[in-house]
Protein backbone atom coordinates (compact mmCIF):
# COMPACT_ATOMS: atom_id res chain seq x y z
CA UNK A 1 0.00 0.00 0.00
CA UNK A 2 3.19 2.23 0.89
CA UNK A 3 4.33 1.75 -2.79
CA UNK A 4 0.69 2.42 -4.22
CA UNK A 5 0.54 5.57 -2.21
CA UNK A 6 3.75 6.89 -3.60
CA UNK A 7 2.43 6.54 -7.06
CA UNK A 8 -0.43 8.56 -6.43
CA UNK A 9 -2.69 5.61 -6.29
CA UNK A 10 -4.33 6.37 -2.56
CA UNK A 11 -7.20 4.39 -2.18
CA UNK A 12 -7.22 1.21 -4.21
CA UNK A 13 -10.64 -0.34 -4.48
CA UNK A 14 -9.69 -3.37 -6.15
CA UNK A 15 -7.48 -7.10 -4.85
CA UNK A 16 -3.82 -6.21 -5.24
CA UNK A 17 -1.24 -8.78 -6.03
CA UNK A 18 2.10 -8.38 -5.33
CA UNK A 19 5.44 -10.65 -6.91
CA UNK A 20 2.83 -13.45 -7.53
CA UNK A 21 4.47 -16.58 -9.51
CA UNK A 22 4.40 -17.40 -12.91
CA UNK A 23 2.00 -20.00 -12.52
CA UNK A 24 -0.43 -17.74 -10.73
CA UNK A 25 -0.37 -14.91 -13.21
CA UNK A 26 -0.28 -17.70 -16.08
CA UNK A 27 -3.56 -18.42 -14.09
CA UNK A 28 -5.06 -15.21 -13.15
CA UNK A 29 -4.80 -14.02 -16.76
CA UNK A 30 -6.37 -17.25 -18.82
CA UNK A 31 -9.48 -16.30 -16.28
CA UNK A 32 -9.71 -13.02 -17.21
CA UNK A 33 -9.33 -13.66 -20.71
CA UNK A 34 -6.29 -12.07 -21.43
CA UNK A 35 -5.22 -15.12 -23.32
CA UNK A 36 -4.96 -18.78 -24.37
CA UNK A 37 -2.40 -21.35 -23.42
CA UNK A 38 -0.39 -23.10 -26.32
CA UNK A 39 0.18 -26.95 -26.91
CA UNK A 40 4.24 -25.85 -25.82
CA UNK A 41 2.42 -24.15 -22.50
CA UNK A 42 3.20 -20.25 -23.52
CA UNK A 43 0.76 -18.08 -22.55
CA UNK A 44 -0.49 -16.32 -26.32
CA UNK A 45 -1.89 -12.63 -26.20
CA UNK A 46 -2.48 -10.18 -28.59
CA UNK A 47 -1.78 -6.70 -28.68
CA UNK A 48 -4.40 -5.17 -30.80
CA UNK A 49 -3.96 -1.90 -33.08
CA UNK A 50 -0.79 -1.79 -31.53
CA UNK A 51 1.44 -4.89 -32.54
CA UNK A 52 4.73 -2.79 -32.53
CA UNK A 53 5.96 0.14 -30.03
CA UNK A 54 4.00 3.74 -30.34
CA UNK A 55 7.24 5.61 -31.13
CA UNK A 56 5.26 8.95 -31.97
CA UNK A 57 3.52 8.79 -28.46
CA UNK A 58 6.22 8.33 -26.46
CA UNK A 59 7.03 11.59 -25.37
CA UNK A 60 10.22 12.63 -22.26
CA UNK A 61 8.88 15.26 -19.61
CA UNK A 62 10.54 18.84 -19.84
CA UNK A 63 11.82 19.19 -16.64
CA UNK A 64 14.54 21.81 -15.11
CA UNK A 65 17.25 18.67 -14.24
CA UNK A 66 17.10 17.48 -17.63
CA UNK A 67 16.26 20.23 -19.93
CA UNK A 68 19.71 20.69 -20.49
CA UNK A 69 21.08 17.15 -21.16
CA UNK A 70 18.26 15.18 -23.23
CA UNK A 71 18.60 15.37 -26.92
CA UNK A 72 15.39 16.61 -27.73
CA UNK A 73 13.78 16.18 -31.32
CA UNK A 74 11.66 13.48 -33.27
CA UNK A 75 13.07 10.84 -31.14
CA UNK A 76 12.74 12.73 -27.55
CA UNK A 77 9.97 14.89 -28.01
CA UNK A 78 9.11 16.65 -24.97
CA UNK A 79 6.12 17.26 -23.36
CA UNK A 80 4.99 19.97 -20.71
CA UNK A 81 4.92 19.43 -16.79
CA UNK A 82 0.89 20.07 -16.33
CA UNK A 83 0.40 17.49 -18.88
CA UNK A 84 2.31 15.06 -17.57
CA UNK A 85 0.06 15.78 -13.95
CA UNK A 86 -2.95 15.96 -15.89
CA UNK A 87 -2.22 12.24 -17.22
CA UNK A 88 -1.05 10.92 -14.49
CA UNK A 89 -4.10 11.84 -12.23
CA UNK A 90 -6.40 10.10 -14.88
CA UNK A 91 -4.17 6.94 -14.98
CA UNK A 92 -3.84 7.10 -10.93
CA UNK A 93 -7.95 7.18 -10.85
CA UNK A 94 -8.21 4.76 -13.30
CA UNK A 95 -6.00 2.00 -11.78
CA UNK A 96 -7.48 2.77 -8.19
CA UNK A 97 -10.95 1.18 -9.41
CA UNK A 98 -9.46 -2.39 -11.20
CA UNK A 99 -7.55 -5.13 -9.62
CA UNK A 100 -3.40 -4.64 -9.57
CA UNK A 101 -0.94 -6.58 -9.72
CA UNK A 102 2.53 -5.42 -8.71
CA UNK A 103 5.96 -6.56 -9.33
CA UNK A 104 9.41 -6.01 -7.80
CA UNK A 105 12.60 -6.29 -9.72
CA UNK A 106 15.88 -4.87 -10.97
CA UNK A 107 17.66 -3.77 -14.09
CA UNK A 108 21.36 -4.01 -13.99
CA UNK A 109 22.58 -7.24 -13.13
CA UNK A 110 26.17 -5.11 -11.70
CA UNK A 111 25.47 -5.01 -8.36
CA UNK A 112 27.05 -1.34 -8.14
CA UNK A 113 24.55 -0.22 -11.45
CA UNK A 114 21.75 -1.99 -10.78
CA UNK A 115 18.58 0.25 -10.25
CA UNK A 116 15.13 -1.06 -8.17
CA UNK A 117 11.96 -0.81 -10.71
CA UNK A 118 8.43 -1.31 -9.34
CA UNK A 119 5.94 -2.17 -12.30
CA UNK A 120 2.40 -1.48 -11.64
CA UNK A 121 -0.14 -3.32 -14.12
CA UNK A 122 -3.94 -3.89 -14.81
CA UNK A 123 -3.45 -7.20 -16.51
CA UNK A 124 -1.78 -10.44 -15.28
CA UNK A 125 -0.46 -10.72 -18.67
CA UNK A 126 1.59 -7.85 -18.50
CA UNK A 127 3.13 -8.68 -14.57
CA UNK A 128 4.00 -11.93 -16.35
CA UNK A 129 5.90 -10.10 -18.90
CA UNK A 130 7.80 -7.88 -16.63
CA UNK A 131 8.70 -10.69 -14.12
CA UNK A 132 10.06 -12.68 -16.81
CA UNK A 133 11.97 -9.52 -18.24
CA UNK A 134 13.42 -8.16 -15.52
CA UNK A 135 16.09 -9.36 -13.07
CA UNK A 136 14.11 -11.41 -9.96
CA UNK A 137 14.70 -10.44 -6.89
CA UNK A 138 15.24 -13.33 -4.12
CA UNK A 139 13.23 -13.55 -0.75
CA UNK A 140 15.92 -11.84 0.70
CA UNK A 141 16.33 -9.02 -1.76
CA UNK A 142 12.44 -8.91 -1.65
CA UNK A 143 12.21 -8.26 1.99
CA UNK A 144 15.00 -5.38 1.57
CA UNK A 145 13.69 -3.86 -1.37
CA UNK A 146 12.95 -0.40 0.18
CA UNK A 147 11.82 2.34 -2.09
CA UNK A 148 12.00 2.05 -6.00
CA UNK A 149 14.53 3.57 -7.87
CA UNK A 150 11.82 4.00 -10.83
CA UNK A 151 7.81 2.98 -11.08
CA UNK A 152 6.01 2.50 -14.17
CA UNK A 153 2.52 2.14 -14.22
CA UNK A 154 0.62 0.16 -16.93
CA UNK A 155 -3.09 1.19 -17.96
CA UNK A 156 -3.24 -0.23 -21.35
CA UNK A 157 -7.09 -0.36 -21.78
CA UNK A 158 -7.23 3.55 -20.46
CA UNK A 159 -8.08 4.96 -23.78
CA UNK A 160 -7.05 8.79 -23.05
CA UNK A 161 -8.39 12.08 -25.14
CA UNK A 162 -5.83 13.86 -26.77
CA UNK A 163 -8.00 17.24 -26.22
CA UNK A 164 -7.73 16.83 -22.73
CA UNK A 165 -4.02 16.67 -22.85
CA UNK A 166 -2.02 19.09 -24.44
CA UNK A 167 0.42 17.39 -26.34
CA UNK A 168 -0.70 14.45 -26.69
CA UNK A 169 -1.70 12.98 -30.73
CA UNK A 170 -3.89 9.80 -29.95
CA UNK A 171 -5.14 7.81 -27.24
CA UNK A 172 -2.39 6.11 -26.41
CA UNK A 173 0.88 7.51 -24.16
CA UNK A 174 4.51 6.59 -23.01
CA UNK A 175 5.46 9.58 -20.92
CA UNK A 176 8.92 9.11 -19.19
CA UNK A 177 9.75 11.59 -16.32
CA UNK A 178 13.16 11.72 -14.53
CA UNK A 179 12.15 14.43 -12.23
CA UNK A 180 9.26 11.76 -10.46
CA UNK A 181 11.17 8.90 -11.66
CA UNK A 182 8.04 7.51 -12.99
CA UNK A 183 7.12 5.79 -16.41
CA UNK A 184 3.35 5.97 -17.72
CA UNK A 185 2.05 3.84 -20.17
CA UNK A 186 -1.70 3.95 -21.35
CA UNK A 187 -3.62 2.83 -24.32
CA UNK A 188 -1.38 0.18 -26.43
CA UNK A 189 -1.45 -3.46 -24.65
CA UNK A 190 2.18 -3.99 -26.71
CA UNK A 191 4.15 -5.21 -23.76
CA UNK A 192 6.89 -4.06 -25.74
CA UNK A 193 6.51 -0.58 -24.29
CA UNK A 194 7.03 -1.58 -20.79
CA UNK A 195 10.91 -2.91 -21.90
CA UNK A 196 11.70 -0.47 -23.85
CA UNK A 197 10.71 2.38 -21.70
CA UNK A 198 12.55 1.21 -18.82
CA UNK A 199 15.68 0.69 -21.30
CA UNK A 200 15.39 4.37 -21.92
CA UNK A 201 15.82 5.21 -18.41
CA UNK A 202 18.28 3.12 -18.07
CA UNK A 203 19.95 4.86 -20.79
CA UNK A 204 20.10 7.85 -19.48
CA UNK A 205 20.65 6.97 -15.27
CA UNK A 206 23.70 4.77 -16.67
CA UNK A 207 26.45 7.69 -18.01
CA UNK A 208 24.99 10.46 -16.33
CA UNK A 209 25.26 8.67 -13.22
CA UNK A 210 27.66 6.03 -13.51
CA UNK A 211 29.63 6.69 -16.31
CA UNK A 212 28.52 3.47 -17.82
CA UNK A 213 28.13 2.85 -21.46
CA UNK A 214 24.72 1.61 -22.33
CA UNK A 215 24.12 -0.86 -25.84
CA UNK A 216 21.41 -2.02 -27.45
CA UNK A 217 23.25 -4.78 -28.19
CA UNK A 218 22.97 -8.89 -27.44
CA UNK A 219 26.33 -10.63 -25.35
CA UNK A 220 27.71 -13.74 -24.97
CA UNK A 221 30.60 -15.39 -23.75
CA UNK A 222 33.17 -18.23 -24.05
CA UNK A 223 32.14 -21.10 -21.37
CA UNK A 224 35.54 -21.33 -20.34
CA UNK A 225 37.82 -18.52 -21.33
CA UNK A 226 35.35 -16.11 -20.37
CA UNK A 227 36.20 -14.07 -23.58
CA UNK A 228 33.07 -11.86 -24.19
CA UNK A 229 31.61 -10.31 -27.42
CA UNK A 230 28.98 -7.60 -28.39
CA UNK A 231 26.57 -7.70 -30.83
CA UNK A 232 25.01 -4.74 -32.01
CA UNK A 233 22.47 -4.23 -34.26
CA UNK A 234 18.69 -3.58 -35.48
CA UNK A 235 15.74 -5.53 -34.98
CA UNK A 236 15.92 -8.43 -38.04
CA UNK A 237 19.24 -8.06 -38.60
CA UNK A 238 20.14 -11.04 -36.24
CA UNK A 239 21.03 -9.80 -32.70
CA UNK A 240 19.29 -12.49 -30.90
CA UNK A 241 20.08 -15.60 -33.24
CA UNK A 242 23.59 -15.04 -33.63
CA UNK A 243 23.95 -14.28 -29.70
CA UNK A 244 22.10 -17.86 -29.06
CA UNK A 245 25.01 -19.96 -29.49
CA UNK A 246 25.04 -23.83 -28.09
CA UNK A 247 28.63 -23.68 -27.69
CA UNK A 248 28.69 -19.73 -26.00
CA UNK A 249 27.14 -18.99 -22.73
CA UNK A 250 24.43 -16.74 -23.20
CA UNK A 251 25.02 -12.90 -21.41
CA UNK A 252 21.84 -11.48 -22.53
CA UNK A 253 19.73 -10.80 -26.14
CA UNK A 254 19.15 -6.81 -26.28
CA UNK A 255 19.86 -4.57 -23.68
CA UNK A 256 23.85 -4.18 -21.96
CA UNK A 257 26.10 -2.30 -20.85
CA UNK A 258 29.97 -1.51 -20.50
CA UNK A 259 31.70 -0.93 -16.94
CA UNK A 260 34.82 -0.45 -15.85
CA UNK A 261 35.25 -4.02 -14.97
CA UNK A 262 32.93 -5.37 -17.78
CA UNK A 263 29.82 -5.91 -19.47
CA UNK A 264 26.15 -6.77 -18.07
CA UNK A 265 22.58 -7.16 -18.92
CA UNK A 266 19.96 -5.15 -18.00
CA UNK A 267 17.37 -7.73 -17.98
CA UNK A 268 16.76 -11.29 -16.76
CA UNK A 269 14.82 -12.01 -20.04
CA UNK A 270 14.58 -12.25 -23.64
CA UNK A 271 12.22 -10.88 -25.94
CA UNK A 272 12.53 -12.92 -29.40
CA UNK A 273 11.40 -12.26 -32.93
CA UNK A 274 9.44 -15.09 -33.61
CA UNK A 275 8.40 -14.70 -36.84
CA UNK A 276 9.50 -17.82 -39.11
CA UNK A 277 11.05 -19.23 -36.39
CA UNK A 278 11.87 -23.12 -36.61
CA UNK A 279 13.88 -25.75 -34.11
CA UNK A 280 16.15 -26.01 -37.14
CA UNK A 281 17.68 -23.08 -37.91
CA UNK A 282 17.08 -21.46 -34.07
CA UNK A 283 16.90 -24.51 -31.33
CA UNK A 284 17.68 -22.60 -28.55
CA UNK A 285 15.01 -19.48 -28.86
CA UNK A 286 12.25 -22.32 -30.49
CA UNK A 287 12.50 -24.40 -27.00
CA UNK A 288 12.84 -21.55 -24.78
CA UNK A 289 9.39 -20.59 -25.58
CA UNK A 290 7.46 -22.92 -23.36
CA UNK A 291 5.63 -22.99 -19.62
CA UNK A 292 5.97 -19.31 -18.62
CA UNK A 293 6.89 -17.43 -21.61
CA UNK A 294 4.27 -15.07 -23.31
CA UNK A 295 4.19 -14.81 -26.93
CA UNK A 296 2.38 -11.66 -28.76
CA UNK A 297 0.56 -11.96 -32.04
CA UNK A 298 1.30 -15.04 -32.67
CA UNK A 299 -1.68 -17.40 -34.01
CA UNK A 300 -2.13 -20.99 -33.60
CA UNK A 301 -4.58 -23.47 -34.61
CA UNK A 302 -7.87 -23.28 -32.32
CA UNK A 303 -8.20 -26.84 -31.95
CA UNK A 304 -4.79 -28.19 -31.52
CA UNK A 305 -2.83 -25.42 -30.32
CA UNK A 306 -0.12 -25.51 -32.14
CA UNK A 307 1.38 -22.33 -32.71
CA UNK A 308 1.79 -21.08 -36.34
CA UNK A 309 5.51 -19.05 -36.46
CA UNK A 310 5.11 -18.39 -40.21
CA UNK A 311 1.85 -16.14 -40.08
CA UNK A 312 2.14 -12.73 -40.48
CA UNK A 313 -1.06 -12.44 -40.97
CA UNK A 314 -1.20 -9.66 -37.99
CA UNK A 315 2.03 -8.57 -37.88
CA UNK A 316 5.77 -9.50 -38.78
CA UNK A 317 6.83 -8.29 -35.28
CA UNK A 318 5.51 -11.73 -33.58
CA UNK A 319 7.10 -11.69 -29.81
CA UNK A 320 8.01 -14.30 -27.12
CA UNK A 321 9.58 -13.25 -23.56
CA UNK A 322 11.29 -15.65 -21.35
CA UNK A 323 13.26 -16.07 -18.84
CA UNK A 324 16.69 -16.41 -19.80
CA UNK A 325 17.08 -19.44 -18.10
CA UNK A 326 15.14 -20.71 -20.74
CA UNK A 327 18.52 -20.60 -22.72
CA UNK A 328 20.25 -23.89 -21.77
CA UNK A 329 23.46 -22.55 -21.35
CA UNK A 330 22.70 -18.56 -20.20
CA UNK A 331 25.23 -16.75 -17.50
CA UNK A 332 23.48 -17.23 -14.27
CA UNK A 333 24.81 -13.88 -13.02
CA UNK A 334 24.20 -11.79 -16.10
CA UNK A 335 27.55 -10.68 -16.55
CA UNK A 336 30.67 -10.83 -19.09
CA UNK A 337 34.15 -9.53 -18.91
CA UNK A 338 35.45 -6.21 -21.35
CA UNK A 339 34.59 -7.40 -24.74
CA UNK A 340 37.59 -8.38 -27.04
CA UNK A 341 34.98 -8.80 -30.05
CA UNK A 342 32.30 -6.09 -31.18
CA UNK A 343 30.07 -7.41 -33.52
CA UNK A 344 28.17 -4.62 -35.62
CA UNK A 345 25.03 -6.24 -37.50
CA UNK A 346 23.34 -4.91 -40.66
CA UNK A 347 20.96 -6.30 -42.98
CA UNK A 348 21.67 -4.37 -46.63
CA UNK A 349 19.04 -5.01 -49.34
CA UNK A 350 20.83 -3.47 -51.18
CA UNK A 351 23.24 -6.02 -51.53
CA UNK A 352 26.59 -4.64 -51.64
CA UNK A 353 28.12 -4.81 -48.22
CA UNK A 354 31.01 -7.63 -47.65
CA UNK A 355 29.60 -10.36 -45.59
CA UNK A 356 32.03 -9.75 -42.67
CA UNK A 357 34.71 -6.70 -42.53
CA UNK A 358 37.06 -5.48 -40.44
CA UNK A 359 36.76 -1.55 -38.71
CA UNK A 360 39.54 0.56 -37.18
CA UNK A 361 38.63 2.54 -33.98
CA UNK A 362 37.25 5.54 -36.42
CA UNK A 363 35.12 3.00 -38.73
CA UNK A 364 33.50 1.65 -35.81
CA UNK A 365 32.94 4.91 -34.29
CA UNK A 366 30.73 5.77 -38.11
CA UNK A 367 29.63 2.81 -38.09
CA UNK A 368 27.98 3.20 -34.52
CA UNK A 369 26.90 6.68 -34.79
CA UNK A 370 25.25 5.35 -38.33
CA UNK A 371 23.54 2.23 -37.40
CA UNK A 372 22.37 1.07 -41.10
CA UNK A 373 20.28 -1.44 -42.06
CA UNK A 374 17.73 -1.21 -44.86
CA UNK A 375 13.98 -1.97 -44.73
CA UNK A 376 12.63 -4.08 -47.77
CA UNK A 377 9.65 -3.71 -50.36
CA UNK A 378 6.40 -4.73 -48.54
CA UNK A 379 7.74 -4.45 -45.28
CA UNK A 380 5.81 -1.13 -44.94
CA UNK A 381 3.23 0.81 -46.96
CA UNK A 382 4.89 2.15 -49.59
CA UNK A 383 8.16 0.88 -49.50
CA UNK A 384 8.98 -0.24 -53.04
CA UNK A 385 13.11 -0.76 -53.21
CA UNK A 386 15.39 -1.24 -50.58
CA UNK A 387 14.81 1.85 -48.22
CA UNK A 388 17.75 2.66 -45.38
CA UNK A 389 17.27 3.19 -42.20
CA UNK A 390 20.23 5.04 -40.26
CA UNK A 391 19.32 4.87 -36.54
CA UNK A 392 22.27 6.05 -34.17
CA UNK A 393 23.71 3.92 -31.55
CA UNK A 394 21.90 1.01 -33.24
CA UNK A 395 18.97 2.15 -30.91
CA UNK A 396 18.13 5.85 -31.50
CA UNK A 397 14.28 5.49 -30.37
CA UNK A 398 15.61 4.51 -26.85
CA UNK A 399 18.75 6.35 -26.19
CA UNK A 400 17.90 10.01 -24.26
CA UNK A 401 21.28 11.98 -25.10
CA UNK A 402 22.86 13.28 -27.74
CA UNK A 403 24.67 10.31 -30.04
CA UNK A 404 27.92 11.77 -29.80
CA UNK A 405 27.93 11.42 -25.96
CA UNK A 406 27.88 7.44 -26.10
CA UNK A 407 30.04 7.33 -29.37
CA UNK A 408 32.84 9.12 -27.50
CA UNK A 409 32.28 6.30 -24.67
CA UNK A 410 32.78 3.45 -27.34
CA UNK A 411 36.22 5.08 -28.53
CA UNK A 412 37.06 5.46 -25.31
CA UNK A 413 36.51 1.63 -24.69
CA UNK A 414 37.67 0.90 -27.64
CA UNK A 415 41.54 2.89 -27.31
CA UNK A 416 41.95 1.35 -23.84
CA UNK A 417 40.93 -2.26 -24.34
CA UNK A 418 41.75 -3.06 -27.97
CA UNK A 419 39.04 -4.67 -28.74
CA UNK A 420 38.50 -5.80 -32.42
CA UNK A 421 35.19 -4.65 -33.99
CA UNK A 422 33.93 -6.13 -37.41
CA UNK A 423 30.64 -5.50 -39.51
CA UNK A 424 28.84 -8.19 -40.60
CA UNK A 425 26.15 -8.52 -43.31
CA UNK A 426 23.10 -10.33 -42.68
CA UNK A 427 21.18 -8.80 -45.45
CA UNK A 428 21.43 -10.10 -49.50
CA UNK A 429 24.23 -11.40 -51.79
CA UNK A 430 24.62 -11.57 -55.69
CA UNK A 431 22.03 -8.60 -56.37
CA UNK A 432 19.36 -6.31 -54.30
CA UNK A 433 16.36 -7.51 -52.24
CA UNK A 434 14.15 -8.89 -55.24
CA UNK A 435 17.44 -10.48 -57.13
CA UNK A 436 20.23 -11.19 -54.87
CA UNK A 437 19.87 -13.80 -52.22
CA UNK A 438 19.79 -13.50 -48.70
CA UNK A 439 23.39 -14.63 -46.94
CA UNK A 440 23.10 -17.90 -45.67
CA UNK A 441 22.90 -18.33 -42.19
CA UNK A 442 25.85 -20.82 -42.01
CA UNK A 443 28.25 -18.72 -43.64
CA UNK A 444 27.60 -16.17 -41.07
CA UNK A 445 27.56 -18.32 -37.85
CA UNK A 446 31.11 -19.91 -39.43
CA UNK A 447 32.57 -15.87 -40.19
CA UNK A 448 31.34 -14.60 -36.58
CA UNK A 449 33.11 -18.07 -34.92
CA UNK A 450 35.78 -17.25 -37.07
CA UNK A 451 36.14 -13.31 -35.42
CA UNK A 452 35.48 -14.53 -32.25
CA UNK A 453 38.14 -17.44 -32.37
CA UNK A 454 40.80 -14.94 -33.75
CA UNK A 455 41.11 -16.73 -36.60
CA UNK A 456 40.16 -13.21 -38.77
CA UNK A 457 43.08 -11.62 -36.66
CA UNK A 458 45.31 -13.34 -38.81
CA UNK A 459 43.70 -13.14 -42.32
CA UNK A 460 44.65 -11.33 -45.29
CA UNK A 461 42.77 -8.22 -45.88
CA UNK A 462 41.70 -5.54 -49.19
CA UNK A 463 40.79 -2.50 -47.90
CA UNK A 464 37.56 -1.36 -49.77
CA UNK A 465 38.05 2.41 -50.36
CA UNK A 466 34.06 3.24 -50.78
CA UNK A 467 32.73 1.46 -47.75
CA UNK A 468 35.97 2.16 -45.51
CA UNK A 469 36.38 -0.98 -44.15
CA UNK A 470 38.47 -3.74 -44.47
CA UNK A 471 37.32 -7.27 -46.00
CA UNK A 472 39.09 -11.15 -45.10
CA UNK A 473 39.99 -12.47 -48.54
CA UNK A 474 40.09 -16.05 -47.05
CA UNK A 475 37.38 -17.69 -43.94
CA UNK A 476 37.76 -21.41 -43.86
CA UNK A 477 34.25 -22.69 -44.53
CA UNK A 478 32.97 -19.53 -46.55
CA UNK A 479 33.09 -19.73 -50.38
CA UNK A 480 36.09 -16.65 -51.42
CA UNK A 481 33.47 -15.10 -53.53
CA UNK A 482 30.91 -14.57 -51.58
CA UNK A 483 33.43 -12.24 -49.20
CA UNK A 484 34.14 -9.82 -51.95
CA UNK A 485 30.29 -9.09 -52.97
CA UNK A 486 31.11 -7.73 -56.26
CA UNK A 487 32.02 -11.15 -57.08
CA UNK A 488 28.44 -11.91 -56.72
CA UNK A 489 26.96 -9.54 -59.40
CA UNK A 490 26.41 -10.70 -62.70
CA UNK A 491 26.44 -7.21 -63.69
CA UNK A 492 29.43 -5.68 -62.20
CA UNK A 493 28.20 -2.38 -63.63
CA UNK A 494 24.93 -2.52 -61.84
CA UNK A 495 26.73 -3.33 -58.42
CA UNK A 496 28.95 -0.52 -58.94
CA UNK A 497 25.63 1.64 -59.51
CA UNK A 498 24.25 0.58 -56.11
CA UNK A 499 27.43 0.51 -54.01
CA UNK A 500 27.79 4.00 -55.45
CA UNK A 501 24.42 5.17 -54.35
CA UNK A 502 24.67 3.16 -50.54
CA UNK A 503 28.11 5.49 -50.11
CA UNK A 504 26.49 8.59 -50.96
CA UNK A 505 22.88 7.71 -48.52
CA UNK A 506 25.41 7.03 -45.58
CA UNK A 507 27.30 10.47 -46.83
CA UNK A 508 23.99 12.61 -46.54
CA UNK A 509 22.92 10.76 -43.30
CA UNK A 510 26.29 12.08 -41.52
CA UNK A 511 26.19 15.53 -42.98
CA UNK A 512 22.56 15.98 -41.98
CA UNK A 513 22.96 13.85 -38.28
CA UNK A 514 26.02 15.06 -37.26
CA UNK A 515 27.37 18.15 -38.78
CA UNK A 516 30.13 18.22 -35.43
CA UNK A 517 31.29 14.89 -36.28
CA UNK A 518 35.33 14.60 -36.06
CA UNK A 519 36.87 14.56 -39.12
CA UNK A 520 38.65 11.58 -38.49
CA UNK A 521 35.74 10.06 -37.81
CA UNK A 522 34.04 11.45 -40.65
CA UNK A 523 37.17 10.39 -42.96
CA UNK A 524 36.35 6.80 -42.13
CA UNK A 525 32.92 6.51 -43.22
CA UNK A 526 31.67 5.57 -46.88
CA UNK A 527 32.80 7.42 -49.70
CA UNK A 528 31.04 8.06 -52.86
Amino acid sequence: MDDLKRCGIVDPKGACYVDESPAFLVEQALERGEGRLLSNGALAVFTGERTGRSARDRFVVDTPDVHDTIAWGSVNRPISEQTWESVKQEVCSYLGERDLFIVHARAGAHPRHTRKFLVVAERASQALFAHQMLIRPDADELAQFGDPDFTVLAAPLLTLDPAKHEGLRSHTAVLINFSARMVLICGTLYSGEIKKSIFSVMNYLMPVEDGVLPMHSSCNKDAESGETAVFFGLSGTGKTTLSADPARSLVGDDEHAWADDGVFNFEGGCYAKTIRIKHETEPQIFDAIRFGAVTENVRYDERTRIPDFDDDALTENTRAAYPIEHIANAAANGRGGVPNVIIMLTADAFGVLPPISRLDENAAMYQFLSGFTSKVAGTEEGIVEPTPTFSALFGEPFMPLDPLVYAEMLGERLRTYGTRVYLVNTGWTGGAYGTGARINLAYTRRMVTAALSGELATARYVHDERFGVDVPQEVEGVPSELLNPRETWADKDAYDAQAEKLARMFQENAAKKYPNMPDAIRAAGPRA
